[in-house]
């Protein structure tokens, strides 16, 4: 996936026909203590009858760690985020002031993207002093509302009915890539439900509690 340049500029109007997938990684699956340690997404913009994914307009970025952070070897092997790597990293600050740079209004999309939401907006409360108020669109319940017959429900398990390979799974790049050819298999029922916008999708994504559980 293109590098995004981190210090280009960017805003958009709320739902103009971006909207960007991402996906995180972290030290570890507690939003409320584990860190945040890289960022990506892509954009997927409305062309015509149906989205498609701009690859031209990415992102991805690795947030710095400090020396004294305990480092575990077996998250690392999982993301593939090394020791140097880390260090190395964008000063968080800069790091996610560039997020939201490239963000703009536009939606954020993610599978199961609550834990996204909850590590970014810690991360933000803690090093920019704001969480921001953007729109978040889960495709996990969206995807259950408009396949209800497919007995799916990890990541992994969608990815396999679609057929959408992962080039690296759970490197945040990768799977954001991977989690926005989901959106674009499950355009044409979201299509057929009229949700071709953020907040009709929002509004079916609701629906999901009423959803028989399979």
């Amino acid at each position: 996936m293109p590098r995004w340049n981190p210090f280009a500029r960017r805003s958009a109007a709320a739902d103009d026909g971006r909207w960007v997938v991402i996906d995180v990684e972290t030290s570890g699956l507690d939003p409320a203590r584990d860190r945040l340690l890289a960022i990506a997404g892509v954009a997927v913009r409305r062309q015509g009858a149906a989205p498609v994914i701009d690859l031209a307009d990415s992102f991805e970025i690795v947030l710095r760690q400090g020396e004294a952070r305990p480092v575990d070897r077996d998250n690392i092997l999982l993301h593939g985020i090394g020791v140097g790597a880390q260090r190395a990293g964008v000063p968080p600050a800069e790091a996610l002031t560039a997020f939201e740079r490239w963000t703009g209004d536009a939606p954020r999309i993610g599978f199961h993207v609550g834990f996204d939401r909850a590590v970014i907006e810690r991360a933000n409360a803690a090093v920019l002093g704001r969480r921001g108020d953007h729109r978040w669109i889960d495709l996990e319940p969206l995807a259950a509302v408009t396949h209800p017959q497919v007995p799916a429900r990890a990541l992994d398990e969608w990815m396999a009915h679609f057929g959408i390979t992962c080039a690296a799974r759970h490197e945040a790049a990768a799977d954001a890539l991977a989690t926005a050819e989901l959106l674009l298999r499950l355009w044409p029922r979201l299509a057929a439900e009229g949700a071709t916008d953020a907040a009709a999708m929002a509004r079916l994504a609701a629906t999901r509690r009423w959803v028989a559980p399979r």
